[in-house]
């Protein structure tokens, strides 16, 4: 019996290369950033020795930079945060890769476990703290790359006042 759900396809669609889309070298949609930030979450050799705790600031490490894009590592030790921030023009892939974070934003407050995903378009205003009891480590991919990341007071509206360059938009090496 056959429904409108049945798709029967005749041969083997690997036998007819001119219907497959060739892989793409660098992510270009949403789904593929967030495929990056995964395939790199899942690969921990590509990431935990690069990993350093700072008790007196965030520290962070650019791990990757592709045609319109760029990979961010981060460490957060108990009580650091980010402030009250967006992305400027950037759009970003937030993923917890050790520990928990906490997110603020104006619909409310969550905790971010190892293994959450946050997607975030342009203008999304948020902070990002560390409220646990242990070390977190973090990875963030922007497109366009960061190049602003505008701190806002608390009680601020979405718009451009206080606009910085960012300190990961600083070439700063990693450091042991």
């Amino acid at each position: 019996m056959n429904s409108d759900n049945d798709l029967q396809i005749a041969g083997d669609i690997l036998e007819v290369p001119h219907l497959l889309q060739p892989p793409r070298e660098h992510p270009a949609t949403v789904a593929e950033f967030v495929g990056l930030a995964r395939s790199i979450a899942a690969d921990r050799g590509q990431w935990a020795h690069l990993v350093r705790y700072d008790a007196t600031t965030r520290w962070y490490h650019r791990l990757r930079t592709g045609p319109g894009y760029e990979v961010w590592l981060l460490s957060w030790v108990p009580g650091q945060g980010s402030g009250r921030h967006d992305h400027g023009r950037s759009s970003g892939v937030l993923t917890v890769l050790k520990g928990a974070l906490t997110e603020h934003t104006a619909r409310g407050t969550r905790v971010l476990a190892a293994g959450a995903q946050h997607v975030f378009a342009p203008g999304f205003v948020h902070e990002v703290v560390n409220d646990a009891l242990e070390p977190a480590v973090s990875l963030h991919v922007y497109s366009p790359g960061l190049t602003e990341m505008p701190m806002l007071p608390r009680s601020a509206s979405r718009s451009a006042e206080g606009t910085t360059a960012h300190p990961l938009c600083e070439a700063r090496p990693a450091t042991a």
